[in-house]
C-alpha cells in the first residue's frame, strides 16, 4: 500500500488561505463521470495543479492536500480514477476496496480524465489558471511523469515516488520510455529506502531526461521509504518539509505572472 489508511499530508494548514472547497463531479470527453475535489485559494497566484492520487483514488488524504495547495495560492483539483467502475456515489474512504478498480484502469481512461481535470482548472469555475501543473503519488506519480506527453501545455510535472521504468497493468507508459515526448520541466521526489524504485531506475530516468533535453530535478532523500510524505511518519518529517519546499519553489518559479500581473519571483507562495 502506498500509504496507511489514516495517512494525511505532513503540511500545517494556513488559516484563511483557502477561499472555497467542494467535492464535484466532472465529465470527461468519453462521457465518464468521475469524482474530484476542487480547492480555491483566497489569493490566487495564477498557478493551478491537478492532483493525481495513489491507488486509493480520491482518498481524504488528497482532499486535504488540495486544501494545502489552495492555502499556498494554488488552485487545486484532486481527481478520482474509478468513475467507470465504481461510479460517483461510493466514498473513497478507508472502507473503499480500491484494488478491484485499480486493476480495471486503462491508460486511455486515465489520460482522458487527466485532460478533463486540466480543462476544469482552466475554466472559470476552476480558477482560469495561467500556469498548469500536475503532481502525483506512487501510481499517480507515474501518471504525473507521463502527463506532459498529453499535449496539455503544462508548466511542470511533479512526481512523488512514481516508478519511472517497467510495465504497468493499466498500460500507462513507462516515463523512461517516453522521455523524448515530455514537454515541460519535471521534478521527481524519491525515498532512498524505497525498495520498489532502485537507484538504477532513477539514474536511468535522469539519463533519459537529460538525453531528451528535458529540464528536470530528481531528488532522493536518504533513508526515506516509499510514501514518506505523511505526517504520521515523524522520522521523515525533515524529508517531507524539504520536499514540500521543493514543490512550492518549482511551482513558483514556473508560474507566469501572479496576482495583479506581478512577476513570478514576487509571488508569495505559501502565505495566507
Amino acid at each position: 500500500m502506498c500509504f496507511d489508511l489514516d495517512s494525511r499530508p505532513p503540511i500545517a494548514p494556513i488559516a484563511g488561505g483557502a477561499l472555497d472547497a467542494a467535492r464535484v463531479v466532472l465529465t470527461a470527453a468519453d462521457g465518464n463521470r468521475f469524482l474530484a475535489f476542487r480547492a480555491r485559494p483566497a489569493v490566487p497566484t495564477g498557478a493551478g495543479i491537478v492532483v493525481l492520487p495513489d491507488v486509493r483514488g480520491l482518498h481524504p488524504y488528497y482532499e486535504e492536500l488540495a486544501l494545502r495547495f489552495a492555502e499556498a495560492g494554488v488552485d487545486a483539483l484532486a481527481i478520482d480514477y474509478f468513475g467507470r467502475t465504481a461510479g460517483t456515489d461510493t466514498p473513497r474512504d478507508d472502507t473503499f476496496e480500491y484494488m478491484p478498480h485499480v486493476e480495471r484502469t486503462t491508460w486511455k481512461g486515465l489520460s482522458t480524465d487527466i485532460r478533463a481535470g486540466a480543462a476544469d482548472l482552466r475554466s472559470a469555475d476552476g480558477g482560469a489558471v495561467r500556469s498548469l501543473f500536475t503532481v502525483g503519488f506512487c501510481f499517480g506519480g507515474r501518471l504525473a511523469f507521463v502527463s506532459p506527453t498529453l499535449g496539455l501545455g503544462l508548466a511542470g510535472a511533479i512526481g512523488f515516488y512514481g516508478r519511472p521504468a517497467g510495465e504497468h497493468g493499466s498500460g500507462t507508459p513507462a516515463p523512461i520510455d517516453v522521455a523524448g515526448s515530455i514537454e515541460c520541466p519535471v521534478l521527481g521526489l524519491f525515498g532512498g529506502a524505497d525498495g520498489g524504485i532502485p537507484p538504477e531506475a532513477i539514474a536511468g530516468f535522469d539519463a533519459a531526461l537529460t538525453a531528451s533535453g528535458v529540464d528536470h530535478r530528481l531528488i532522493t532523500y536518504p533513508g526515506a521509504p516509499h510514501s514518506f510524505f505523511d505526517r504520521k511518519a515523524a522520522d521523515f518529517a525533515e524529508a517531507s518539509a524539504a520536499a514540500w519546499a521543493e514543490v512550492l519553489a518549482f511551482v513558483r518559479t514556473r508560474t507566469a505572472g501572479g496576482p495583479r500581473g506581478i512577476h513570478a519571483d514576487d509571488v508569495v507562495f505559501g502565505a495566507p
